[in-house]
C-alpha cells in the first residue's frame, strides 16, 4: 500500500515527489490492514461477472478475538463505510463518498519510479550545477517507517553493495546491510516483471491501397 496506492477513500499517502505528507489515518490504516490480513480477518476475493470484465471485494471474516473485532471497526470508520458490512466493492478512482465501497488510486509504473528517484541521494556539486533537484537520505523513522528505499552515491565502487550501477563517473548504490531498501528493490523488480508479462496491445495495422 505504501508503494503502490496514491490515494484510498480520500486518505492520501505521502508523495516524495510531490512533498505531500501521508495522512494520518492512512499510516493506520496500512497498519490495520496488515494486522487484518495476518490474522486472516481480511481476504480479497476476485469475481468475473457473467457480462465479463474482473472485480475486486474486499471481505471481512468473522472474528470472536475482541480486540481484532474492535481494530476491524477502526479500520471500517477510518474509511468511511458501514460496520456491519461484510463484503466491500474495490473501484479504481477518487473518493465517492458512498458508505459500501472502497475506491483506489494506484499509482503506474512511472510514478512508482519518480517517488523512489525523489529520494536517491544526490552530489552536492550536481545539485548547486542544477543537474538535478536535492534527494533525501533522512536514515530517521519517517511517516512510514522511514525510506522505503535509499539509494547511496559515491565517487569510487562501493565495497558492500547489494547492487550497484554507475552513471556519470559515481556508483548509486544500495548497502547490503540495508534490508529494507533490498525488500523494496525486490517488489520494484518484481512490478517490472509482471508489467513485462502483462497482456500486450496489438501492433498498429497500416494498410497501404495499391491500384491495379
Amino acid at each position: 500500500m505504501p508503494i503502490m496506492l496514491d490515494s484510498i477513500n480520500g486518505l492520501n499517502n505521502e508523495s516524495n515527489r510531490l512533498k505531500r505528507p501521508a495522512d494520518p489515518k492512512f499510516i493506520r490504516l496500512v497498519e490495520l490492514m496488515r494486522e487484518g490480513q495476518l490474522a486472516g480477518a481480511i481476504q480479497i476475493r476476485l469475481e468475473r461477472p457473467k457480462d465479463g470484465g474482473e472485480s475486486s471485494v474486499l471481505i471481512f471474516g468473522p472474528s470472536k478475538d475482541q480486540q481484532l473485532a474492535a481494530r476491524g471497526t477502526e479500520l471500517k470508520n477510518l474509511l468511511g463505510i458501514r460496520p456491519d458490512l461484510r463484503e466491500l466493492k474495490v473501484n479504481y478512482g477518487g473518493y465517492s463518498e458512498k458508505d459500501d465501497e472502497i475506491d483506489m488510486m494506484t499509482r503506474s509504473m512511472l510514478q512508482i519510479m519518480l517517488e523512489f528517484a525523489a529520494v536517491v541521494q544526490v552530489p552536492e556539486s550536481d545539485v548547486a550545477q542544477g543537474k538535478a533537484g536535492s534527494g533525501l537520505v533522512d536514515t530517521q523513522a519517517g511517516a512510514l517507517n522511514g525510506p522505503p528505499l535509499r539509494v547511496l552515491v559515491t565517487d569510487t565502487p562501493p565495497q558492500d553493495a547489494y547492487v550497484a550501477a554507475q552513471y556519470d563517473k559515481r556508483w548509486f548504490w544500495i548497502a547490503n546491510t540495508d534490508i529494507q531498501s533490498k525488500y523494496t528493490f525486490g517488489i520494484i523488480m518484481l512490478l517490472f516483471s509482471i508489467a513485462d508479462t502483462g497482456v500486450k496491445g496489438s501492433a498498429p495495422v497500416v494498410i497501404i491501397p495499391a491500384n491495379q
